[in-house]
């Protein structure tokens, strides 16, 4: 008989864990939202949109559990507000999945209060979710913050959007090495260019499919297999930054 006992690392479950996940209700955190409860992980989720929540709450269901609300982070008072509704809900919080976000261009090419919004919904609200989900994990649990790889790619009319991404993986990074004393572990994953309502309106839904099958775009799915692999490492590693690119994606 084989011995195998050290040919792999220990996995750990997911079953009966417990994760929020912000911008849960299209694209990548649809995607992970559905991957986790398929895993036995109770879900609660977010999004602006009621009829997007709606639709994929039907989906999570049918392979799990899960909840959530529709609300606009943008709002610093929603934030507070979802977290304790979803750690109410859950009964406790092992796993927060800070994703939601939303197209930037140029600063020049941005209004002053479309400026403000985009800095709202993709850097404020991302530290203030993780500034109220800290004391909820109480010294244990996961904390992955979903980035860009635009972060690495600083285009003339990404100025905003890549700004706000590299300032998520310099937070990311400390905020890694501050909470790992305290039992919490800190994840940075950083998608190329994947397919979702966030190319809209430059990329159609039809292009998108058409950049997938030549491999120039992800799926959410690709992402969402990568923040499983991070949950699932024993408690011992930490999988500090995740970068995931399309294999045949062209040079911005």
């Amino acid at each position: 008989m084989l011995d195998l006992s050290d040919a792999h690392t220990e996995v750990v479950g997911l079953a009966g864990k417990r994760a929020i996940i912000t911008g849960g209700t299209t694209g990548i955190g649809r995607a992970i939202a559905v991957l986790l409860a398929s895993e036995g992980v109770r879900i609660f989720i977010c999004g602006r949109d009621p009829r997007h929540l709606e639709d994929a709450l039907a989906r999570i269901r049918q392979v799990g559990e899960g909840s959530g609300i529709a609300t606009d982070l943008a709002d610093a008072d929603n934030v507070a507000a979802f977290v304790e509704k979803g750690v109410a809900w859950l009964g406790g919080l092992d796993i927060a999945v800070v994703n939601a976000a939303i197209p930037a261009d140029g600063l020049s090419e941005m209004s002053e209060s479309d400026l403000r919004y985009a800095i709202a919904t993709d850097f404020t609200a991302y530290l203030l979710t993780a500034h109220a989900v800290v004391e909820k994990l109480d010294g244990q649990g996961d904390i992955v913050l979903i980035g860009s790889m635009s972060a690495h790619v600083l285009g003339a009319h990404s100025t905003v959007y890549a700004g706000i991404k590299y300032g998520i993986q310099g937070f990311a990074e400390a905020f890694r090495r501050e909470m790992g004393p305290k039992g919490v572990k800190v994840s940075l994953v950083e998608p190329g260019k994947t397919g979702s309502d966030m190319q809209l309106p430059d990329i159609p839904p039809d292009k998108q499919r058409e950049m997938v099958r030549a491999e120039e775009s992800l799926r959410a799915e690709d992402i969402a297999v990568g923040v499983h692999y991070i949950l699932t490492q024993p408690n011992r590693a930490v999988v500090q930054q995740l970068t995931i690119a399309p294999r045949a994606q062209a040079s911005e």
